[in-house]
């Protein structure tokens, strides 16, 4: 009988590829595989019936508890007057202080017998937890970021902050398997916890989604680049690209593609405008995930322009990257930890940059835009994606993992 895998998450399906990848991965390998995951995002519904209906593996989906806000409200309250007294805060309050599904999560997950939970964010933690303690089982995690480091130095954030810390350090060292999306996330766990290093997973993507060939660029276009993610927000280092689109000599053009609910796009237009550029930037709308390297390929450069807003923005490594090598586009990183040693490992198809110094990143682009030295960086990420930046060569590695985590087990026995 082959083991069984229960893969756990706070989000919805369509809004986690790497609950999806992770899930394929494990059910191709021989794992009978269950994902039980959260249905409280309604946009995201029709994509998540449409994931579910073509799954080879069993989804579970969990509905938002109604009373979710009023207990995150008595917990945070709760926690609150026990750090003020010096008290310990136990887990269970700590993981319900936010308004996540800890509850919803723990009532299904503990009814489901595996033989390895792997909790995705620290939300599906405790729920995973309990049920491997429940059924005899092993516990893993993913962290696809550095969550305990994701404050930006509110107070707010502060407390919240020590609330991921406390759960963290209490549930992570049962952990048999453990995986980072970056290496310097992997190290910032466990110099906090003293845990072993997880292994790296990198968020790549499957070559099925690349396209069939490279796109060439015509003599004499702009150059176009290309940002996307779930929402437009601030901190993500788009006005510097802006400053430096008016700065350079040759033409450049920008599309930005995500959920403008904020009003934080709209921002990114104004100052367009009033640099003289604003027929060039364009907000586009959401769209699916597997159809991002798709639309990526369309461009000539992609940009991933992480900030230092926070510790884990500093060490991330975000699924744009990827998206954009497997389209075949050259990358324009700004210069943090986690990206800088990335750029070292990409040659031609990375171009480090300070979003501090607008000219000189307007230099960049006008090198860029000629056309021998665009052609030349294209060909490499076009390699670098086929031949080692995919899911096909990425998912070795976290099959490895967990068949290591039943190996450890069975010696032990």
């Amino acid at each position: 009988m082959s083991r069984a895998v229960c893969i756990v998450s706070p989000g919805n399906l369509a809004s986690n590829p790497r609950v999806l990848k992770e899930a394929d991965a494990l059910h191709d390998a021989g794992y009978d595989v269950t994902a039980i995951v959260c249905n409280y995002n309604a946009a995201l519904r029709e994509a998540d019936d449409e994931i579910e209906a073509a799954a080879p593996w069993k989804v579970i989906r969990v509905p938002r508890s109604a009373d979710e806000g009023v207990t995150a409200r008595a917990a945070t309250a709760l926690a609150k007057g026990l750090s003020a007294v010096g008290s310990r805060v136990p887990v269970g309050i700590a993981a319900r202080s936010a308004r996540t599904p800890v509850s919803a999560l723990l009532r299904r997950t503990r009814e489901m017998k595996a033989d390895l939970y792997i909790a995705h964010y620290v939300a599906a933690l405790p729920a995973a937890a309990e049920a491997a303690r429940r059924h005899g089982a092993l516990l893993g995690f993913d962290a696809e970021d550095f969550h305990s480091g994701e404050g930006t130095g509110s107070a707010d954030d502060a407390f919240r902050m020590r609330m991921i810390g406390i759960v963290e350090g209490a549930i992570l060292p049962e952990c048999a398997h453990l995986t980072a999306a970056a290496p310097l996330i992997g190290k910032a766990y466990a110099a906090r916890y003293g845990i072993a290093e997880p292994v790296t997973v990198l968020n790549v993507f499957p070559l099925s989604m690349a396209p069939a060939v490279p796109k060439t660029r015509g003599e004499g276009a702009a150059l176009r680049a290309y940002w996307f993610s779930q929402t437009i927000g601030p901190d993500r280092g788009l006005q510097a690209f802006i400053q430096a689109m008016a700065q350079a000599t040759a033409p450049v053009t920008l599309d930005i593609r995500g959920s403008n609910r904020w009003g934080h796009g709209d921002a990114l237009l104004a100052l367009a405008a009033s640099l003289g550029i604003g027929d060039r930037v364009k907000l586009l709308p959401m769209a699916p995930p597997g159809e991002m390297v798709r639309l990526a390929a369309d461009y000539d450069v992609g940009l991933s322009l992480e900030t230092d807003v926070s510790e884990n923005r500093r060490i991330c490594l975000t699924n744009k990257i990827f998206t954009y090598l497997l389209a075949g586009l050259p990358v324009i990183m700004s210069d943090t930890p986690a990206q800088k040693l990335l750029a070292a490992d990409l040659w031609r198809a990375a171009r480090l940059c300070s979003l501090s110094d607008p000219a000189g990143l307007a230099r960049t682009l006008d090198t860029l835009a000629s056309p021998p030295i665009l052609a030349e960086s294209a060909e490499t990420a076009w390699r670098l994606g086929r031949e080692r930046y995919n899911w096909d060569k990425e998912q070795d590695v976290l099959l490895q993992s967990v068949a290591a985590a039943f190996a450890r087990r069975e010696t032990v026995r």
